[in-house]
């Protein structure tokens, strides 16, 4: 009975857990379903202004302005969005290229931000966290205090993005990802659309990257490190499972998807598998996610094949018999 007892413990920490880092990347998979699904644009600088936005978040809360954090993360999550997208409209240069130009360069901000080091420590310093702890203290609520800050900003992010995108702007961004030559022709102007979703994008990026930093109460110049592979994986295994439905649906499963990628890194590390081997599983989970929709519409006709290799090869056996 106390086995028993143990294990259910055990599963429910390692689902609490996945859930909570799950919904707080969900904030980037967020920004990536607007700038990949809606606005057809895959910005590469993800990586970069996650870690941006973890940084002006540490650094503002050590100056003793834990929820200001919040505010100016978001802040400089659109600065880097308005640029990679002034690259791509104004500048000439490819989507997936100024992507890349601007997470490098952020790296380099990002180690500016931080005093000219890697690594912030918070442990000593009030977050939106430890300051909802200390308020829930005694009661049930208590324990969960990491999940219901990371709930609320989730739904607050998720109900404005839903809204959003049913306005006129809203609109015109899904326009332009879905027929930019149509948009154009309809006297709205898709350099605009472009960069107004590229900053809405990166100021969720920024939020999802100040809120892992405060939960974790450190920063490292790698913790946004493949968090666009995480992400886009998040955002695939949604759109397995729920396709192209209505947006708050799609909304849904997004962050569905990113609890179901975090359960599975969750679960690979408590059965000790090394750290360096969880990109290797994330790149797994983006291939079977891509490739998953192609194989299931291929596998009706696999099974045709083989059922008529089955009946040629009965036929040639009753031939060969009544030869």
């Amino acid at each position: 009975m106390s086995i028993f007892l143990d294990f259910l413990k055990s599963a429910s920490s390692l689902g609490e857990t996945a859930l909570e880092l799950g919904l707080t990347g969900g904030l980037t998979v967020l920004a990536l379903f607007l700038s990949y699904s809606m606005l057809n644009v895959c910005d590469l600088s993800t990586d970069g202004c996650f870690t941006l936005g973890a940084a002006v978040g540490a650094v503002v809360a050590l100056s003793g302005h834990p929820f200001l954090s919040i505010p100016v993360a978001m802040l400089a999550g659109l600065i880097s969005g308005f640029v990679t997208a002034f690259l791509q409209t104004k500048m000439g240069v490819d989507s997936l290229l100024s992507g890349i130009i601007v997470n490098t360069a952020l790296y380099s901000v990002n180690i500016a931000v931080m005093g000219n080091s890697s690594i912030l420590n918070m442990n000593k310093t009030d977050t939106v966290f430890s300051i909802l702890k200390s308020n829930l203290e005694g009661t049930v609520f208590a324990v969960h205090y990491k999940l219901i800050v990371i709930l609320v900003f989730v739904i607050l992010v998720s109900v404005f993005l839903a809204l959003f995108l049913k306005t006129r702007i809203g609109l015109a961004i899904r326009a332009t990802g879905n027929n930019p030559a149509m948009v154009r022709s309809s006297s709205i102007n898709p350099v605009m659309t472009t960069i107004i979703g590229l900053c809405i994008a990166n100021t969720f990026t920024a939020l999802s990257g100040c809120l892992m930093a405060q939960a974790q109460k450190s920063v490292n110049i790698d913790i946004g490190s493949g968090m666009v592979t995480i992400a886009l994986a998040s955002l695939l295994i949604g759109r397995t499972f729920f396709g192209k439905k209505k947006i708050p649906v799609q909304i849904i499963g997004a962050l569905i998807g990113a609890i179901i990628f975090r359960l599975v890194y969750t679960i690979a590390l408590r059965f000790n598998m090394p750290a360096y081997m969880l990109k290797a599983i994330s790149s797994v989970i983006v291939v079977l996610a891509i490739s998953g929709p192609y194989l299931k519409s291929r596998f009706p006709l696999l099974c045709r094949k083989l059922q008529l290799a089955k009946e040629q090869k009965t036929a040639g056996k009753e031939g060969s018999r009544n030869a």
